[in-house]
């Protein structure tokens, strides 16, 4: 009886371990295709290959009732810190990307900037489809998600459900780290391993 126990546990153990494994090895190995081309809240044509700085890339749709603002205004908050070390904008830059390019036009984006302050520049891109190829653009933002791992979908009602996470990406496009969205978003956390990858 004693053996048939610690056979068993041993192949639960050696499954958790293996399952574990694959999730780091998965996450490890992902990287943003640095080819897509969207649309940021100008309007203007941005591709991941432009930059080759730290990125911190949130997901977003603006019509989400609690954990897409949450983390933005975590993000500004953390913004405001790296600014401090002058290091944003010279060696990170945030990417937020709309996960509903549909109703998430340039100009909508735009409005949600304004609600929570933040500049019109080049050091945090918000991205959307080009509205005359909504269609193909909606499948760039899926294998950008994807991509990282992150999967989401509308039920309809325009209310996503989605993967809570937010993801810091090098300046090759390849995953390093991955943070929790909304409330569980430890602002001092990816501070801390924001420097440490500039430092």
């Amino acid at each position: 009886m004693k053996k048939i126990y610690l056979i068993s546990s041993l192949a639960v153990f050696i499954g958790i371990t293996v399952g574990i494994s694959f999730f780091l090895i998965r996450d490890a190995s992902a990287q943003v295709p640095a080819n897509i081309t969207l649309k940021d809240q100008n309007d203007e044509d941005y591709t991941f290959d432009d930059d080759r700085k730290l990125k911190l890339v949130e997901f977003i749709y603006t019509n989400c009732p609690d954990i897409c603002p949450t983390t933005t205004q975590k993000m500004v908050q953390l913004k405001g810190d790296l600014e401090k070390k002058n290091v944003f904008g010279k060696e990170i830059e945030f990417v937020t990307i709309t996960i509903d390019p549909y109703r998430d036009t340039s100009e909508v984006l735009q409005k949600y900037m304004n609600a929570f302050e933040i500049q019109n520049n080049d050091n945090w891109i918000f991205l959307t489809g080009d509205q005359e190829n909504i269609k193909a653009d909606q499948k760039k933002i899926r294998e950008v998600g994807e991509s990282l791992q992150f999967q989401y979908k509308d039920p309809g009602n325009g209310q996503f459900v989605h993967t809570s996470f937010t993801y810091l990406i090098d300046g090759n496009n390849k995953f390093i780290s991955k943070f929790p969205m909304g409330q569980d978003f430890d602002k001092k956390k990816v501070y801390e391993e924001i420097m440490e990858e500039i430092e």
